[in-house]
């Protein structure tokens, strides 16, 4: 049977709901229509928002032949048909999906076809090709980037189903179609798929917010470990924590929380605690770690709350990322060959070593750099209370050094 986000698939690019800055009036894909030309491209972005619809969208309304295929269900075998086929009509249009787990064999077998231009390809990932997608295809394709759909893009596609009654005696209460926006976070397809769940598990057609929250209704979240959308929340979590905008990281952290990825929010809130609070605030990594000891007891939903309390002293904490500077800076150092030999008084064999401990104040003037690094300084404390009292350290250290 075939669903409503099928039947509601656009055959004109201009229909296409959403992607005004590729679609519409003087833009690119729409004048690529009207002047009958087509190349070889590439559309990512979250599901849901329009990349396959796109595609199709633009072969059927400019009337080539083409074929389409799945990178990673589709053989070699499928791919020399395709071939084939293209060389039997003098060209074809090739949709392939998941177009970053292409294969190399498979990459190899439709690079000269794109080089000649027998194959002009549509690739569609929710991967960012700039990272997931071999050059040697992502050289011979346009990039197009495709945004979420926005409340008013998801709003205007439901208007359209009760404007067309595709749905008969269909009635979506106000509330209801709220609901229904939101919970689809951009996704059309989720939306589709919603109100077509609702419809036929109602007596009367009619959905209404009590239906959809005994349905189980809740906002999605792109969540695919594999994918970038996963990463763009991990991430944003620590750049809220790191901007100190407590609300902006419980947002984020309820997000994971949904996903269920405990693994993930305790992994990167250790990273945390030592790459943007350091040496500001140096009990945060043990604040850290006995909260991780403690989700890991407890689980959710409990865990929410133990997770809350650490995000919010993250947040709110005093920042440095001056260790994570300083290990990065003398790192730099050993990759360009900025070394040199171990001082021979420190070496294991050394009967020149000075014992620290047997001078006042634990402290005795002796070379520890290498010749060529003498003088070099990779900490820099920052102006926070605890660094503050370690550059004083410092301090009397190099008038140690001068008094000796």
């Amino acid at each position: 049977m075939e669903t409503l986000a099928l039947k509601l698939r656009p055959k004109k690019i201009d229909d296409v709901i959403g992607q005004k800055h590729l679609i519409g009036k003087n833009k690119i894909l729409s004048n690529l229509v009207k002047n009958k030309r087509l190349f070889s491209m590439i559309f990512y972005g979250k599901p849901g928002i329009g990349k396959t619809t796109i595609a199709l969208a633009l072969v059927n309304e400019l009337g080539f032949r083409y074929r389409m295929i799945n990178a990673v269900t589709h053989s070699k075998k499928d791919i020399d048909i395709v071939i084939e086929e293209a060389k039997m009509y003098d060209g074809i249009v090739l949709l392939v999906d998941e177009i970053h787990r292409l294969n190399k064999d498979k990459q190899d077998i439709l690079l000269p076809h794109l080089e000649s231009g027998l194959i002009t390809l549509i690739g569609m990932t929710t991967a960012n090709p700039y990272h997931k997608i071999n050059p040697a295809i992502r050289s011979r394709c346009q990039i197009f980037e495709l945004h979420e759909l926005g409340y008013d893009d998801i709003k205007e596609a439901i208007e359209k189903i009760e404007r067309k009654k595709i749905l008969k005696n269909l009635k979506i209460d106000d509330d209801a179609k709220d609901s229904i926006i939101n919970s689809s976070s951009g996704d059309l397809r989720h939306a589709y798929n919603l109100i077509e769940m609702a419809y036929y598990s109602s007596s009367d057609q009619h959905i209404t917010l009590d239906e959809l929250e005994n349905m189980g209704c809740k906002p999605i979240f792109f969540h695919d470990a594999n994918e970038d959308g996963y990463y763009d929340v991990i991430s944003a979590l620590q750049k809220s924590i790191r901007g100190s905008d407590v609300d902006a990281s419980l947002h984020y952290l309820a997000r994971l929380i949904e996903a269920g990825d405990l693994d993930i929010i305790c992994r990167r809130l250790n990273v945390i605690a030592y790459e943007d609070i350091g040496l500001a605030n140096p009990n945060a990594g043990l604040y850290v770690d006995a909260a991780i000891n403690s989700v890991e007891r407890l689980g959710l939903p409990e865990a929410r709350i133990i997770l809350a309390n650490i995000v919010i002293l993250l947040a709110l904490s005093p920042k440095s990322n001056s260790a994570y500077l300083s290990i990065d800076s003398a790192i730099s150092d050993i990759k360009i060959g900025n070394t040199s030999n171990v001082p021979n008084n420190i070496k294991t064999t050394s009967k020149d070593y000075l014992y620290p401990h047997d001078y006042p104040n634990h402290f005795v003037k002796q070379q520890y750099m290498p010749d060529n690094l003498i003088g070099k300084r990779y900490y820099k404390p920052q102006n926070n209370k605890y660094e503050n009292n370690l550059k004083a350290v410092l301090e009397k250290l190099e008038k140690l050094k001068d008094q000796q």
